[in-house]
């Protein structure tokens, strides 16, 4: 039996068969309210290549009262089993299936979610499809190229808004009664269809341009409406309007755009063609750091770019999910580097500090793979929303761009807009028309980039004169073996890379004194051009981010920048030589303590926030896991005392002060700095600028909790003055941290032996009950968390269980033991593919921190 599982095959035979036009949609969500079931009627009107053969169309339904195929009624009883409707001979030419059934709502953020505000206890809806969860709502050939127009209608209780992705019909501006009747979309695919609906508030504007008005909409539950910054969302929504028009030489495709936040959602955001779905984090309830700004911004971007590539322009199969992602994560940080008035200058900056670390880690895991990965049905591509879809595929494109040039590459998209509006697409149709307008043959460099895994490595050999001049200098490529059990082999590719020179200027800074773009392939390049120059203090490969490889630096160059990796002039080489520490403490050659002192020398000279702060992160890190546990705790000691410091002498109400309070927040361990922790909550201790608003109490309070010095009436009581659903997910968190056997045995029960937490909630509860500073504690679930995971992983929803499957993973637990007590549940529990892939990362994790753990000891004797 399929369960709820498509291969490749299946979908391609079909796509064979039929061809589908039309869609007529009618939800009663009259009850919603309530809760439970709602009515779903669905038609649909395709064609069939051949008379008289069989198909199948995706539907996943509690019930299916009725399946009426070209007016003769079939037995749902026979037709329904597990996700699908068979549809036994076919008309050749036209046909009409009509299928009534009562679909669930749900609250693990799949097909249509159903949540209920503690604060108004109005419910409010939304789906989420991607990648085969329109069959949870509709009846509907679930694959990318089985595109059709998709007309709605619903019915939605009195004063709620609905909205989709096409205005109402006839030009309305309000429903008929309580039903919602929307224009037809564009030929569009399942997967990006939408609907929206609960008393939600509303903000309008438009976006004039190309001769023409877009409307724009941007929504939020009323409880968040006070804190909706609703007009710098447009101002970035304008602003990648006119960059990606321009850039695009393609007009906006829809008729309307809406962004709409939204309560427990499970990714990012959600590119519905003109009905943009984000998660309601990004209104932010309490002061963040303008990291948090460009990160919302980046994200607007990357779904208004997938208007155009993916919903007007899609792959045709999964396989080819990259095309989609990269591309929006690429353009989305070019728009927000080069588009004029952007307050983002630096986003290739943050690009190459956190998006990138995130496909370096990715791509040294056993389950890498090429960027256009082989996906033979739904369960592989699942898993595949990953650092190499999107972080790697995008470092690419980057390098596509150096490779064939700014202006040829974006020629060529608009070739390719132009060419295939509205189709389906293979990684051949871009790679073609960006031939035509670059004149560069792609094959062998898609071949190399794209068809393999891996990641090389780029380090320079340099020669110095007597008299301090470079008598030779080249670049070593390396291709390391990829990781055990991954498939594959290791490659050399080709590189467009720019090499900088950095010297000291009379103010003590770093400033790049030279610049040579090359191409670099095979082993060597030598590069003649710094032959005869003076030697300069630092020489940075992959200057300006061009390429994806691991950077090393050489000896004298190295020097330099652990003593003033700070006082580089500009923010992309400090980013660069950031991620090259980092990786080199992956990877174990950078003791862990040496990558905290590193840190501490430069951290307090770093202006660019985003950077800051991902550096708190990888610091606290590489402490928990890749610290010898012999040295650990003085080194945890030495990080809190240095963040309380930077805490005190920041700027007051400045981003750095924030940032600062939290990660202090996230280590505090001496009575001395939990009482301090305690002070600022009750207010009884103060810092000159820093205000201790919602979200930083909770943070404050998660900590005193995770450390035995806050309980249940302290949680409770805060839970009391935050009365909303981010204050109930907090109340978990803290709930779940507390050091005490009662308080895991209850949090593990709530999430592993239960199944009625919402994604949201069990998402809270698994981020307090896994501490770094619990191991004893965590130690007994271990040999749990093997005998539940198949169990879970089985029953549970995609996104439920694999929350389940990595949150609560072994990973604190540091040792050979754990190792073999996964590979031992590998070996007997005949685990599916999707699930085996997120166990093997999970210990890959542990078996680096091993090896992380062993170079930092020795750096220690």
């Amino acid at each position: 039996m399929p369960g709820t599982n498509l291969t490749r095959d299946e979908a391609q035979q079909r796509a064979r068969l039929l061809s589908t036009h039309a869609y007529e949609i009618e939800l009663d969500l009259s009850g919603a309210q309530e809760g439970g079931t709602f009515r779903s009627v669905t038609t649909v009107r395709f064609d069939c290549a051949e008379g008289g053969a069989a198909s199948f169309i995706d539907l996943v339904a509690p019930e299916v009262r009725e399946v009426v195929l070209n007016g003769t009624a079939l037995d749902p009883a026979e037709v329904f089993a597990d996700s699908r409707i068979a549809l036994p001979s076919l008309a050749a030419g036209a046909n009409e299936l009509r299928v009534v059934a009562e679909c669930a709502y749900t609250n693990t953020g799949e097909g249509l979610h159903r949540f209920v505000d503690p604060v108004d206890q109005q419910a409010y809806l939304y789906t989420q499809f991607e990648v085969p969860d329109a069959r949870r709502v509709f009846a509907c050939f679930e694959q990318p190229d089985l595109k059709a127009t998709f007309r709605f209608t619903v019915r939605a209780p009195e004063g709620w808004t609905v909205v989709s992705n096409s205005p109402l019909a006839d030009g309305a501006d309000k429903p008929a009664d309580t039903t919602w009747r929307f224009e037809p979309t564009p030929p569009i695919s399942s997967y990006i269809t939408a609907i929206i609906a609960g008393p939600y508030h509303s903000v309008h504007s438009t976006w004039e341009g190309d001769g023409r008005s877009v409307p724009l909409g941007i929504h939020c539950r009323p409880s968040l409406a006070e804190h909706l910054d609703a007009d710098a969302l447009f101002e970035v929504t304008r602003l990648g309007f006119d960059w990606f028009q321009e850039k695009f030489d393609h007009p906006y495709p829809f008729t309307k755009y809406d962004q709409l936040f939204v309560p427990e959602f499970n990714a990012g955001a959600m590119e519905n063609a003109g009905a943009v779905t984000i998660r309601d984090q990004y209104v932010f309830r309490s002061k963040v750091t303008d990291a948090a700004y460009e990160t919302r911004a980046e994200t607007v971007l990357h779904e208004l770019a997938h208007m155009w590539f993916g919903d007007l322009v899609t792959m045709e199969w999964w396989n080819d999910l990259w095309l989609n992602e990269s591309f929006a994560t690429y353009t989305s940080i070019a728009c927000l580097a080069h588009a004029p008035g952007s307050d983002w200058p630096h986003a290739w900056t943050t690009f190459a500090n956190s998006m990138k670390t995130w496909a370096y880690r990715q791509d040294q895991l056993p389950s890498t793979h090429p960027i256009m990965a082989e996906i033979r049905d739904l369960d592989d591509v699942l898993v595949n929303f990953d650092g190499i879809t999107y972080a790697k595929g995008a470092s690419v494109l980057k390098q596509l761009v150096a490779y064939v040039g700014t202006d040829e590459f974006f020629r060529g998209v608009q070739t390719y807009f132009k060419r295939h509006a509205w189709g389906n697409t293979r990684l051949p149709d871009l790679l073609g028309a960006l031939e035509e307008t670059s004149g560069r043959d792609l094959k062998a460099w898609s071949k190399a980039w794209l068809q393999t895994a891996g990641i090389n490595v780029l380090r320079p050999e340099i020669e110095t004169a007597a008299d301090g001049t470079v008598s030779s200098f080249a670049v070593r490529q390396e291709a390391p073996a990829l990781p055990a059990g991954a498939t594959g082999e290791p490659v050399l590719r080709p590189h467009r890379i720019a090499i900088g020179a950095y010297d000291l200027d009379g103010s003590g800074k770093l400033v790049r004194t030279d610049r040579i773009e090359l191409d670099v392939d095979g082993e060597l390049t030598e590069v003649p051009a710094l032959a005869g120059k003076r030697r300069p203090a630092v020489i940075l490969l992959n200057d300006d981010d061009l390429s994806y490889a691991k950077v090393r630096l050489d000896p004298e160059s190295l020097a330099t920048v652990t003593q003033h990796l700070g006082d580089f002039a500009e923010s992309l080489p400090r980013a660069l030589c950031w991620a090259s520490a980092w990786d080199m403490t992956r990877d174990g050659e950078l003791a862990a303590r040496d990558y905290l002192e590193l840190v501490l020398s430069g951290i307090s000279k770093e202006t660019d926030i985003g950077v800051v702060q991902s550096l708190h992160r990888q610091v606290k890190l590489a402490l928990d896991l890749y610290a010898a546990p012999s040295w650990r705790e003085l080194g945890l000691a030495k990080w809190s005392d240095a963040a309380l410091e930077r805490l005190r002498a920041a700027e007051p109400g400045s981003d750095h002060q924030l940032a600062w309070t939290r990660a202090f927040a996230a280590t505090a361990r001496t009575e001395e700095q939990l009482d301090l922790l305690a002070g600022l909550l009750d207010g009884t201790e103060s810092v000159e600028g820093l205000t201790i608003d919602t979200e930083l109490r909770w943070a404050l309070l998660v900590r005193l909790a995770a450390t035995g010095r806050a309980g249940e009436p302290d949680i409770a009581a805060e839970l009391e003055r935050d009365r909303t659903s981010a204050g109930e997910q907090h109340a978990a968190t803290a709930r779940a941290a507390r050091p005490t056997a009662e308080a895991k045995a209850e949090a593990w029960a709530s999430v592993v032996e239960s199944d009625q937490l919402p994604n949201s909630v069990q998402e809270a509860v698994i981020g307090g009950f896994v501490q770094t500073d619990q191991r004893e504690l965590l130690a007994p679930y271990t040999a749990k968390y093997f005998d539940a995971v198949k169990a879970v992983w089985d029953a549970r929803s995609h996104e439920m269980a694999q929350q389940i499957v990595v949150g609560l993973y072994p990973a604190l637990q540091v040792s050979r033991e754990t190792l073999d007590a996964t590979d031992a549940w590998l070996a007997s529990a005949e685990p599916s593919a999707a699930l085996r892939r997120l166990v093997t990362e999970s210990r890959a994790g542990v078996e680096r921190a091993l090896k992380a753990q062993a170079a930092d000891a020795a750096a220690g004797v």
